[in-house]
C-alpha cells in the first residue's frame, strides 16, 4: 500500500477534542465531521487540506476521549496517513478500526515541515520525504492490520469475505 502527500504539522498532545470538537458529535459522516476537522488546533484545516494529505504530529497524537469521531474526521477530508512520534493507545486502535493508516517515527515527525512532499509505503515501512530526500524506516504494518486498512476498516473486513473465511477457519 503506497500513499503520497502533503504534510500539515502539528505539535505535541493533540487531543480529540481538538481534532473534532465535542458539539459536532452528533453525527457519525465523515464528510460532516470533516468540515471541522483539527479546528481546535488550526481553523482553516479543513479548508486546506487534499485528498491524499498525510498529518504529522509529535508525541501523544490522539490523547483525551476515546471517541472513534476523531478518526472518522480525519479519514473524510481525505487523509491518507498520520504519521505522529506517539499514539494515544485507544486512538491508534480507533484508527485501525475506522481504516486510516498511522505509523510512529520520532525522527520523521520531527523533521517534517509544513507542506513538505512525502511518500509512505506501508508494506515496506518506508517514509520518504520527498522535498528533503530524506527516508525513514519504520515498522511495516503486519498483513492481518494492511488486510484491515485497505478493506476500509475493522468492521468492512469482518464482514468481507476474507473475513468470514478467517473466522471460520479459526472456529475449526
Amino acid at each position: 500500500m503506497r500513499l503520497k502527500g502533503r504534510v500539515h504539522k502539528f505539535g505535541d498532545d493533540v487531543n480529540t477534542d481538538e481534532i473534532i470538537p465535542a458539539k459536532y458529535l452528533v453525527t457519525t459522516d465523515p464528510k460532516e465531521l470533516a468540515k471541522h476537522c483539527l479546528e481546535g488546533r488550526s481553523k482553516d484545516f479543513a479548508k486546506k487540506v487534499k485528498p491524499g494529505d498525510i498529518v504529522v504530529a509529535g508525541r501523544n497524537f490522539g490523547c483525551g476521549s476515546s471517541r472513534e469521531h476523531a478518526p472518522l474526521a480525519i479519514k473524510g477530508c481525505g487523509v491518507s496517513c498520520v504519521i505522529a512520534s506517539s499514539f494515544a493507545r485507544i486512538f491508534f486502535r480507533n484508527c485501525i478500526n475506522m481504516g486510516l493508516p498511522i505509523l510512529e517515527s520520532e525522527k520523521a515527525a520531527k523533521e517534517a515541515k509544513q507542506n513538505d512532499n512525502w511518500k509512505i509505503d506501508l508494506s515496506k515501512g518506508e517514509i520518504k520525504n520527498i522535498t528533503k530526500k530524506r527516508v525513514y524506516k519504520v515498522q511495516p504494518f503486519p498483513k492481518f492490520l494492511k488486510r484491515i486498512i485497505s478493506s476500509g476498516g475493522l468492521m468492512s473486513y469482518i464482514s468481507s469475505k476474507e473475513g468470514k473465511e478467517r473466522r471460520k477457519r479459526k472456529a475449526t
